[in-house]
């Protein structure tokens, strides 16, 4: 299939509750409104190919940028890739469930959000945090260096109440996923969470939310879910 071919197809797809949903997250035009789960099949047809993803990204169109991250080639694509994605990436759904996820199943993964975490561009942060998310719940425990993990969480627990929005709410995933998925820091990352409490984000046109680590870490011990480690990554 070529980009035509894929577009016409997504188009064929959308669905104008859907767009409307992604609109008021923060997508606007062009999009088509396509949900997740309706891209499987064409995703079965496709599967990786990193050309026709970068075409489908360099489009600006929400679904289209979507589709590329789960037909993209990770290893294939370097840390300047990474960037130019980043770059084109104008809210968190992109940052954080497109760039970050497919930059997760990368090798220079934590190398590159590192980079992120220390631009101090909110949604670079945001997408850095939330890499670190998708590789602690996906990766083994000793992939990850503790002692780096364990200065990251105090990080967190200095900045997170001055940090940007998108980027508040990652560090709050990021503390949880450390709770929950690397056993290591499991209780750091409980006494952390305790001594932070709850951590108030304010958002434009929408309701005030409060973001609670602790009680997200003991919901899901709770459910016998300490140690939780995803299959997949990306749908």
């Amino acid at each position: 299939m070529n980009v035509e071919m894929v577009m016409q197809e997504l188009e064929d797809l959308g669905k104008e509750r859907t767009k409307k949903m992604y609109i008021s997250n923060g997508a606007h035009e062009p999009l088509f409104g396509v949900a997740t789960g309706a891209m499987k099949p064409i995703v079965r047809k496709i599967k990786i190919n990193q050309d026709l993803a970068e075409e489908l990204y360099s489009t600006g169109n929400y679904d289209a940028m979507y589709f590329a991250g789960i037909i993209a080639d990770p290893k294939a694509m370097t840390q300047s890739d990474y960037d130019r994605w980043m770059d084109a990436a104008y809210f968190y759904m992109l940052s954080d469930y497109v760039v970050a996820v497919t930059l997760s199943e990368s090798d220079i993964a934590q190398e590159v959000s590192d980079k992120w975490i220390a631009s101090g561009e909110e949604l670079r942060m945001s997408a850095g945090w939330s890499c670190y998310c998708w590789l602690l719940g996906n990766r083994l425990d000793v992939e990850f260096s503790e002692s780096k993990i364990s200065d990251m969480l105090d990080l967190v627990k200095h900045t997170i109440y001055e940090s940007p929005v998108r980027t508040k709410s990652a560090m709050n995933n990021f503390l949880s996923t450390v709770g929950i998925s690397y056993l290591p820091l499991h209780e750091k990352a409980v006494e952390t969470a305790k001594a932070i409490g709850i951590v108030e984000v304010k958002r434009d046109k929408k309701k005030t939310s409060f973001l609670n680590a602790y009680e997200s870490i003991q919901k899901e011990v709770g459910r016998g879910r300490l140690g939780f480690k995803r299959k997949h990554v990306r749908c």
